[in-house]
């Protein structure tokens, strides 16, 4: 059996970048194996994402905006970004330029290979591959399998889906100088639709229809969408699409556990590093990583990495509540979010970075009667009663349960009326 120190199960944009840091990182010279079933060698997806800081991939960083776009059927707003920049990474470029970077490792290995199991060990972890099995100190899981999630009734499984067409125009139509995020100008139909716009030129730019539904659209439908936005809200008629990509990402709240075993840590969306309720990742796959790293050289194995906070879980699965029942109401609501409230306010949210008191400035600006109804139609629709929604939001306070008496507990409870009880929620 072949032995590695780590194996990466995946080489995706989690098990890549996991990789490319350790190789810049004291555990540079660690064995690794990496096992991906296909090549990458193709361009099967782009990753855009808002930063403020430098991230590992600066050097193929595609395109970069300093101004978003937003858009309804009544309004339109600008905004400059300030001390953030929205990027764009193209998947190729990434794949290349990790490719290159692993190849002048001579302790690195590529693997182009189904895997078939991944099995625990007191000392060791296996990688089972055909007829071969590859053991490492430690196996890094990012091969997310849909059918492998087992759902149950207190938790939500929506779909962020989208198809994408890279076009070039005959004449100008865009502005590069910004990037739309969200155009809502498009028929609702109960559910959270929105276009997506990254301008490479005035004349280039992948459009992308996006969805937060139960159920993908057909071919099709997707193709439809596209064009009558194209067509009769950006009155485009002479194009051509020179690429497409199209894909699928978990919305759910469903709890990924980390630490599969004595051995196994999941990473990427298996290990839950999508933000649920806007799908972006790249980010969050950076600093998972980053404290993977961190975790192996301060203890000596990577499980001592963050917790999600337990409040933001619980403001993500009253997001996808409303999405669910409520999601043509969203639209206003986005665009009233971005118009009331200071870019960095907005990041530092999404970001799950703000402050209580950013975080109540923000909801402030919001109409709270959709988020309480929400909020008390998931507790019913999903089994989960009221006491433990106030308990289980109290375990981000600054005075953490383990210091508080037992007593005082069960009197802060029982003396909560449901407007205060919902007023913690946000």
């Amino acid at each position: 059996m072949d032995h590695y120190e780590i194996i990466i199960a995946g080489g995706g944009a989690a098990g890549l970048s996991l990789a490319y840091q350790l190789i810049n990182s004291p555990l540079k010279e660690r064995s690794i194996l990496i096992i991906d079933k296909g090549a990458k060698s193709q361009n099967d997806r782009t990753w855009a994402f808002w930063t403020d800081e430098p991230t590992p991939f600066e050097a193929i960083v595609y395109r970069s905006w300093d101004q978003l776009q937003l858009a309804d059927d009544t309004s339109a707003q600008l905004i400059d970004l300030d001390r953030y920049r929205y990027q764009m990474i193209r998947g190729i470029d990434f794949y290349r330029f990790v490719h290159a970077a692993l190849a002048a490792c001579p302790n690195v290995t590529l693997l182009q290979a189904t895997i078939d199991r991944i099995e625990d060990g007191d000392d060791v972890a296996s990688v089972i591959v055909g007829e071969r099995a590859y053991s490492a100190d430690w196996v890094f899981d990012s091969v997310f399998r849909p059918a492998e999630v087992v759902e149950d009734e207190h938790h939500q499984y929506l779909q962020l889906h989208f198809k994408g067409w890279e076009i070039e125009t005959a004449e100008d139509a865009f502005s590069p100088e910004a990037a739309t995020l969200m155009d809502f100008r498009t028929p609702q139909e109960h559910e959270t639709r929105f276009f997506y716009v990254l301008p490479f030129s005035a004349r280039r730019a992948l459009v992308e229809f996006t969805v937060f539904s139960s159920d993908r659209f057909s071919h099709e439908e997707y193709a439809e969408a596209l064009k009558e936005y194209l067509a009769e809200t950006l009155g485009i008629a002479d194009y051509r699409i020179v690429d497409e990509e199209q894909g699928v990402i978990p919305a759910t709240d469903h709890p990924f556990a980390r630490q599969v075993g004595r051995r196994v840590m999941t990473i990427g969306t298996k290990g839950g590093r999508v933000k649920p309720t806007t799908g972006y990742a790249f980010i969050r796959i950076q600093q998972d990583s980053a404290a993977i790293i961190r975790s192996l050289l301060d203890h000596g194995h990577p499980f001592a990495v963050p917790e999600d906070s337990q409040r933001y879980r619980l403001l993500d699965a009253v997001m996808l509540e409303m999405m669910d029942h409520y999601g043509e109401e969203l639209k206003p609501i986005f665009t009233r979010m971005f118009a009331r409230n200071p870019i960095e306010r907005i990041f530092r949210f999404l970001d799950e970075e703000g402050t209580p008191l950013e975080n109540a400035q923000l909801i402030a600006t919001l109409p709270p009667r959709l988020f309480v109804q929400a909020a008390i139609q998931w507790q019913f629709d999903h089994n989960m009663p009221l006491r433990p929604f106030a308990a289980l939001l109290q375990k981000d306070e600054a005075e953490p349960p383990a210091a508080r008496p037992p007593d005082r507990q069960a009197d802060a409870d029982d003396n909560d009326e449901w407007w205060q009880i919902a007023a913690r929620m946000f």
